[in-house]
């Protein structure tokens, strides 16, 4: 049990397009803003993480079609994601805006929610987790038990970032400094959608076969290693 919980924290603290867009988020617009985006990957998480319990998550992995469709559209929307942020500099320049006022602002958890539930690294991070964690007739405790250790550290470790960056919103709101982040966050967005666009992410992990599902024989992932959860 610890030896996951420490996978999971270090699953959670790696740099990806999860904390590329809390940062932004955060610094940009506010502490409500950075928050809402940390809910909606959080939730995405949670999602991947049920489908990862209960064996859909290694099915989808087990099936090379299924797993390129998600591949291509976690790939797509980051593209878009970063394509969009540096089109929007390029119109008139607003003002750096602080936190939605009334409630929540739904286009950052909207995002958040997407990026993650499409990541295909995560489906597989979680995959590959999940089965070598989860022994053969494990019980409901036990699964519940695993999916809270392997959602909570992400949500904490966002909330964290989204209240740290968001102290940084005077400094941000320089027009100067502004401009910079979100190049640097568009950068980042584009380089991971590439990455994963051009096959930077393994085929289905052979751990698949530990939930009684079919893959290829000639695909070999491992369980563990670094590039299992970085940029997740």
């Amino acid at each position: 049990m610890i030896s996951f919980a420490l996978a999971a924290t270090l699953g959670a603290i790696l740099p990806g397009p999860d904390f590329a867009l809390v940062t932004r988020y955060s610094s940009i617009r506010g502490l409500r803003t950075g928050i809402a985006a940390a809910l909606g990957i959080t939730v995405g998480m949670a999602v991947n993480t049920t489908a990862a319990v209960l064996g859909i998550g290694a099915a989808i992995a087990a099936m090379p079609g299924a797993f390129t469709a998600i591949r291509v559209v976690g790939a797509g929307y980051l593209l878009f994601l970063g394509a969009k942020l540096l089109w929007s500099m390029s119109k008139t320049v607003q003002p750096a805006v602080g936190d939605v006022p009334g409630g929540l602002d739904t286009e950052p958890f909207r995002r958040g929610f997407v990026v993650n539930v499409t990541n295909p690294k995560a489906i597989l991070f979680l995959v590959a987790l999940m089965t070598h964690f989860l022994p053969p007739g494990s019980s409901f405790a036990h699964k519940l038990t695993l999916g809270t250790i392997m959602v909570l550290p992400v949500l904490i470790w966002l909330l964290v970032v989204a209240f740290g960056f968001s102290r940084l919103q005077r400094f941000f709101a320089a027009h100067r400094n502004r401009r910079a982040m979100d190049v640097a966050t568009a950068v980042v967005l584009m380089a991971l959608g590439l990455h994963v666009a051009v096959g930077g992410v393994p085929g289905p992990p052979t751990d698949a076969v530990k939930a009684g599902l079919p893959v290829r024989a000639d695909v070999s992932v491992p369980v563990t290693g670094s590039w299992a959860i970085a940029g997740r």
